[in-house]
């Protein structure tokens, strides 16, 4: 019998919550899509922007789940099975649940924001800790105000490590954020112009990340990226926090955990950095430069969290980049192959850089091109076409040969660029498609960018379903 994530007993005391019937099995697991319950699970229902999960209960109920949790009792859900009412909102109830979940647990946990990398850079950690203990991480990016306190109650009472992703688009979101998950080690990535259409600078951007220092518990660590020129502002803002403990990252010659060199490859790279007094050398399993300097803060969090450097770093071997995020792909084509890079799930311009750069790494095959398929980079304001344009500047130091761009940001982008190096532009990627598909030939690289609202993913399901895989993502 599987081990319950949660006894009734202690849902009723985390949610002041009333019980309609009895559970009837081990509660296993919380989930708030009722379309993948599983026997045992937790369902909460949440009230979405087009969805509301009451009207899901009973049927969630029926396919196995053991138990909901809702604001308001029907007939049908009782006839279904076991609800627990909670007052006002379900969410409400996730999040005491949540707050339960880490009040409970005693290992060590981490916490990752920033404007770029933070997905990746928990993954890093979920690799990098569980060599030493069970680790409990983010799925996905669940990173927001319901994604937060979800992965809290998913939290098992022996995790030793646990990771999340913290994110915000608006100043004052991550404050209550952190203040659920309570970090013993906080990490800044970078700052960078990501979501600056809400607000007024960089600055506001770097004040706004800081805000992950305020939920740091007593003891604990900041672990800040020397390479950005916010270091000063965001070690200030944690010192304010109380954290007494700040280590710095990166390439920066004044960096405590330093990078010494970095040989890149296609598949993953390289490291030699002084950390901690020590020299430690390591290969990551995900190529580019922007992921080993995030390897620097995965190791730094990793032995602040108690956790065995040594072993860490060799897991990082193992490290796989996340669903569009880098991961490579060979297909086939007319007879040859083509390598596929999907970086399709959001962008800004720093991410577009780095995915350019990643590209400018990756060799085509014989009579092969380098192709960057772009899409618009979104909620950046009215520097939004200035930054567009800007990005001719590391597409030429990638080497790029062809360029498809979709979206009217992205025209701004397509203005600067040579004919000769132009494959086609569209105002969708929708619209993109045919021309990416019919430009592709063996020997290309290449590598799709955008932001989530620029639908991306589908010009890389396009490809896929085309060219048919020569071997696994990688």
């Amino acid at each position: 019998m599987a081990e319950a994530l949660w006894t009734v007993e202690e849902l009723l005391k985390a949610t002041g919550g009333k019980l309609h019937g009895e559970a009837r099995m081990p509660l296993t697991a919380v989930s708030i899509d009722s379309r993948a319950v599983k026997p045992g699970d937790v369902f909460i229902a949440i009230r979405g922007e087009r969805h509301d999960g009451h009207d899901f209960v009973a049927s969630a109920l029926q396919a196995g789940a053991g138990l909901g949790v809702v604001s308001r009792v029907t007939p049908e859900m009782t006839a279904a099975g076991p609800v627990l009412e909670v007052a006002d909102d379900p969410l409400n109830g996730l999040v005491n649940m949540g707050l339960a979940a880490r009040a409970r647990c005693h290992g060590q946990i981490v916490a990752v924001t920033g404007s770029v990398g933070k997905t990746s850079t928990k993954e890093m950690l979920k690799v990098a800790l569980e060599a030493s203990g069970a680790t409990h991480a983010s799925a996905a990016s669940f990173n927001n105000h319901w994604g937060v306190p979800l992965t809290l109650a998913r939290m098992p009472r022996e995790t030793a490590f646990g990771v999340f992703e913290i994110g915000m688009n608006h100043a004052g979101e991550i404050t209550p954020l952190v203040g659920m998950v309570k970090p013993n080690v906080a990490i800044i990535t970078t700052i960078a112009p990501s979501h600056l259409g809400n607000f007024s600078s960089l600055d506001g951007i770097a004040d706004a990340k800081a805000e992950i220092f305020t939920g740091v518990v007593p003891g604990g660590h900041a672990v800040i990226s020397r390479d950005t020129p916010y270091f000063e502002r965001l070690a200030a803002a944690a010192r304010a926090a109380g954290i007494t403990s700040i280590v710095s990252f990166g390439k920066h010659p004044e960096a405590d955990v330093r990078m010494e060199q970095v040989a890149l490859h296609a598949g993953c790279c390289c490291i030699t950095a002084r950390m901690f007094g020590e020299t430690v050398t390591y290969k990551l399993g995900i190529p580019g430069e922007h992921m080993a300097v995030n390897s620097l803060c995965v190791l730094a969090a990793a032995k602040l969290a108690g956790a065995d450097l040594a072993r860490a770093a060799l897991a990082l071997a193992e490290a796989a980049p996340a669903k569009g995020r880098g991961v490579q792909q060979r297909l086939r084509i007319d007879g040859g192959e083509l390598l596929l890079i999907d970086e399709s799930y959001n962008a800004n311009p720093a991410s577009v850089s780095a995915a350019l750069a990643l590209l400018g790494a990756a060799q085509p095959g014989w009579g092969g091109r380098r192709i960057a398929v772009l899409g618009d980079m979104l909620e950046l304001g009215e520097q939004g076409p200035q930054l567009h344009a800007g990005l001719l500047e590391p597409m030429d130091a990638a080497k790029v040969d062809v360029l498809y761009a979709a979206g009217p940001l992205m025209a701004n982008l397509w203005a600067r660029v040579p004919s000769d190096r132009r494959g086609a532009y569209a105002a969708t990627s929708e619209a993109l498609r045919d021309a990416v598909l019919a430009g592709l030939k063996p020997g290309d690289v290449v590598m799709i960018k955008g932001s989530l609202g620029s639908r991306m993913g589908p010009l890389v399901e396009a490809i896929r379903a085309a060219h048919p895989p020569l071997s696994k993502e990688s």
